[in-house]
């Protein structure tokens, strides 16, 4: 093999270091003292379900922990009797295989070589993880060809620079290709990591008036106290286990995650020249998050033509910064024209990091705890989510989150996020939120509050009042189950 810059037995020293439980070492202590996410089941379950001749490609943001998912995937396998020389890791930006210009079958074949792994056509049960994917030009087209040559290798791509791997792998790998996205750090998972978990307990809770298991909180002014800390620093896996995010926000998330996106990742893939302008929406939509925007408004805000403004907010919302939040009229129906939408930052502790962490005093902590919200209702598929908004003559109003069921397109459910307990004593001022009910029979609704748990009856209405903080940790464990 011709190589530019690095003998081959240098990459082999390398492939071998990046690979310890070759020799029986396991993988590195560092991702073994973490606490593994709790995706890291329904990845292994697609993992070994993964038919022959298709790969999984990873997404998420930076730091959300790829990485540390695919070391505590590979020591499952191991545990579970897979011969450690049949799994191999290749970090795609490393300078020994980046800058010798490999291609990825020529790391698999070096690495192969290493392991002391025979490789052919007709290879079984080897496990190949490249990291960090996107530094390969053309890399989607060279693995759907490994997915293809290879049918008996289960092969997994992950990458940070996530508008490059889901468009392109959704154009070159037709039917090779099954995407996995890992999100920010659930508030379940902050709790598990942070050492809290004890302040939630499984229990028979009524809801709307039956029992059924839920949870239930042994202190709710801690488990609020912690809600906060997650939203102004708990986000990221590291953050929580190292205390480095608290330490320093500013560096850690702006530096360290936002500027590498904004300022190289996204500029790199599509040309932008000007990245003060990205950087300038981006820094708005943070502010405002969880607001309604217009385009002609954040043309007018940002100075950008809402042609580019379109193709900007498409390019973050691809590398897992922001959502586009759609709306539905009184009646539960889709606008046929976009004139306006809410955007949700997808880690609130973005806002923290970019201005200032937020108590609840704050002008800005309410919309931050819907983008909470939103963090844990948006990771399950089956989730078609809306916000209802209506300005109809005197008629106006807007309820938070609205769950259109699948195929008839009617909303399931209703959902209002309220850092107060003020509406589960005079539930009748959550006047738009009962008009939303009346008008599509919806006969309950749920209403998160500070503290209080109660059920509310109104004529054939009922609203199900619940701790905002209970009601995270609830939402994304159901979210990883979806995932399983």
């Amino acid at each position: 093999m011709d190589s530019q810059f690095f003998p081959e037995a240098q990459i082999m020293k390398r492939l071998a270091l990046d690979n310890p439980w070759w020799d029986g070492s396991g993988i590195l202590r560092e991702y073994e003292e973490m606490k593994p996410r709790l995706f890291l089941r329904p990845f292994l379950s697609l993992l070994e379900s993964l038919p022959r001749g298709r790969s999984i490609i990873m997404l998420g943001a930076r730091r959300v922990g790829k990485t540390v998912l695919i070391h505590h995937s590979i020591s499952r396998l191991i545990e579970n009797g897979i011969d450690p020389r049949k799994i191999i890791f290749l970090t795609v930006d490393g300078a020994l295989l980046n800058l010798n210009g490999l291609h990825l079958e020529e790391m698999l074949e070096l690495a192969a070589k290493a392991s002391k792994t025979e490789l052919s056509r007709e290879t079984e049960g080897l496990y190949v993880f490249f990291d960090e994917i996107q530094y390969l030009e053309n890399w989607e087209s060279e693995l759907k060809v490994l997915s293809d040559t290879y049918k008996g290798i289960r092969f997994v791509a992950s990458g940070s620079a996530a508008a490059a791997l889901k468009f392109k792998s959704m154009e070159s790998g037709a039917g090779r290709f099954t995407h996995f996205c890992l999100p920010p750090l659930l508030f379940c998972e902050y709790l598990r990591m942070a050492g809290a978990e004890g302040l939630v307990v499984p229990t028979r809770v009524n809801w709307f008036g039956k029992l059924t298991d839920g949870f239930d909180t042994v202190n709710v002014e801690g488990l609020n106290s912690h809600f906060i800390k997650y939203l102004n620093y708990g986000g990221f896996p590291e953050a929580v286990v190292g205390g480095a995010l608290t330490e320093n926000p500013h560096r850690y998330v702006k530096e360290d995650m936002i500027d590498k996106v904004l300022l190289r990742d996204l500029p790199g893939l599509y040309g932008i020249s000007d990245t003060r302008d990205l950087y300038r929406l981006f820094v708005n939509v943070v502010f405002r998050s969880g607001e309604e925007f217009s385009y002609e408004d954040l043309s007018r805000a940002s100075g950008l033509r809402k042609e580019v403004l379109k193709k900007y907010l498409t390019y973050l919302e691809s590398a897992f910064l922001i959502k586009i939040f759609h709306k539905v009229d009184e009646s539960a129906r889709k606008f046929q024209r976009v004139s306006t939408f809410k955007i949700y930052v997808t880690n609130p502790s973005v806002f923290a990091a970019v201005f200032s962490p937020v108590t609840p005093d704050d002008e800005a902590f309410n919309h931050l705890v819907e983008a909470a919200i939103y963090t844990q209702l948006s990771q399950s598929d089956k989730e078609d989510l809306y916000y209802a908004n209506w300005r109809s003559g005197r008629r106006c109003g807007e309820v938070d989150f609205v769950r259109l069921d699948i195929l008839g397109q009617k909303p399931e459910r209703a959902l209002e996020v309220k850092w107060s307990d003020k509406y589960s004593r005079n539930p009748g001022e959550l006047k738009s939120l009962l008009a939303f009910m009346e008008n599509n029979s919806l006969e309950r609704a749920v209403v998160t509050s500070v503290t209080e748990a109660r059920l509310a009856r109104m004529d054939r209405i009922s609203l199900q009042f619940v701790p905002t903080a209970l009601y995270a940790y609830a939402a994304g464990i159901e979210s990883v189950k979806t995932s399983d």
